[in-house]
């Protein structure tokens, strides 16, 4: 990886399209769980970029060997795809970006009632 793929993120589009043609290639029911997995983990901003590509390869990694092994994605995964997600973030409890716009809400109002002497 070189500078100028660093600064505009071409590797990691290059990345993400290499993912999707590997989900391409699983059954149809694999599929819908790997879109609920991409949409699951989008609310975490620790999860971005660079250090959510090795997060999303090792559950692409798992959906494709258990394919191969002929297990259901139910097997796998259980129901609560959702809950899956959690657990890959860090468990119950993680920060999403609410959380983050939250407390950035809170600090600015704060310092606005500071300045105002309240």
């Amino acid at each position: 990886m070189n500078f100028w793929e660093t600064i505009t993120g071409s590797d990691l589009t290059r990345q993400w399209r290499a993912f999707e043609t590997r989900a391409q290639a699983l059954p149809e029911d694999y599929r819908e769980a790997w879109a609920q997995i991409n949409a699951g983990l989008s609310p975490y901003p620790d999860f971005s970029g660079r250090n959510l590509i090795p997060i999303v390869d090792a559950a692409l990694s798992l959906l494709e060997e258990s394919s191969a092994d002929g297990q259901s994605v139910h097997e796998v995964l259980g129901d609560d795809i959702a809950g899956f997600c959690t657990a890959l973030a860090g468990g119950k409890g993680a920060r999403s970006y609410r959380d983050r716009w939250r407390e950035q809400l809170n600090r600015t109002v704060a310092r606005k009632l500071d300045r105002l002497g309240a």
